[in-house]
């Protein structure tokens, strides 16, 4: 019996254009990403490196971009949230039947131009919505890391198998399910977050 759930955040709730940052670069002058940007990223996204260090980093890959120029580049990947999945996340919380969490690989650079977008009412009105709330790189860890799910399990003090983990990453839910976890593996654009109750 399903008694947690733990979303993720892009393309579970706000739509992401995943190719967007490299089409940007393309434009700029760029034929592909440079390997050396992935773990610079990774970095990035658990806090290892904050905005200034990764901004200079990146430009030392892409000296002929200025920093505003990267900033646009890598903020192309963040669509829109849709009214309704909100409303359902709230109408969702209000009930109180399950513990609500959020998960989601993500940095500062992303989820300041998100608030900046949904603005902060919407934004704290979606926060309020889960019991425990967890950016990567503010917690020093990311998906699909096994340690990052085992700090449910310990801090929260939730049972896996109770535990419904929602993600669109094949990776990250196969590391959840390793440990026990149930799992929704979201196919983006054939299904979404407002169709949960078929999984629970």
């Amino acid at each position: 019996m399903i008694k947690n759930i733990i979303f993720d955040f892009g393309d579970v709730f706000i739509n992401l254009d995943k190719p967007a940052t490299l089409q940007a670069l393309i434009k700029a002058g760029y034929k592909e990403i440079p390997e050396g940007l992935f773990p610079l990223a990774n970095s990035y996204e658990k806090g290892i490196l904050d905005t200034p260090s990764f901004l200079e980093a990146v430009n030392s890959f892409l000296p002929s971009s200025t920093k505003e120029e990267i900033i646009d580049a890598w903020n192309a990947i963040l669509l829109d949230f849709p009214e309704k999945r909100l409303h359902y996340l709230q109408k969702l919380a209000n009930k109180k039947k399950y513990r609500l969490f959020l998960l989601s690989n993500t940095n500062e650079l992303h989820i300041q131009y998100v608030i900046s977008q949904m603005g902060m009412q919407k934004y704290e009105a979606f926060k309020a919505c889960f019991e425990g709330f967890y950016l990567s790189h503010c917690i020093g860890m990311r998906k699909p890391d096994p340690e990052i799910f085992k700090m449910f399990l310990t801090e929260h003090g939730l049972g896996a198998k109770e535990t419904l983990f929602v993600d669109d990453t094949l990776e990250h839910i196969l590391s959840a399910k390793r440990l026990g976890f149930q799992t929704w593996h979201l196919q983006v654009g054939e299904e979404d977050v407002t169709e949960l109750n078929s999984h629970l």
